[in-house]
């Protein structure tokens, strides 16, 4: 899609932050949202995510520009904001429900119904 190249600023806070999965900011955004309250360095960032060396600075900046990550030198954190804590209760919510239907897989084969009868009785 073509833009108006005089008036593009992909640094401005009105660019849209593209954090659909398997972009940079969604990756680092997931890792720091899982790690609450602690603070790491680029590098270790990048060793964690997979996102290049390279790309996490730049990320890192853009995130914080949008006051989505903290950063006190030389460490990075998820930020305070109300969004980012809908969004990591979202992702443990999402985690614990794929966690509890491991849990589910052979309700069927069990002795009992879920009404409380036995599965011979409700049969007849």
């Amino acid at each position: 899609m073509p833009v108006d190249f005089r008036n593009y600023d992909p640094d401005s806070d009105e660019t849209p932050l593209r954090l659909t999965e398997g972009s940079n900011a969604y990756a680092i955004l997931q890792f720091l949202v899982s790690n609450p309250g602690q603070g790491f360095t680029p590098k270790e960032i990048a060793e964690a995510t997979d996102v290049p060396r390279g790309s996490v600075g730049t990320t890192l900046t853009r995130l914080l520009d949008r006051d989505l990550v903290r950063h006190k030198e030389p460490y990075w954190a998820i930020g305070d904001d109300d969004r980012l804590a809908t969004y990591s209760a979202m992702l443990h919510g999402l985690e614990a429900a794929a966690g509890a239907a491991d849990d589910w897989g052979d309700w069927e084969e069990t002795a009992v119904d879920p009404r409380g009868r036995d599965v011979d009785d409700a049969e007849e």
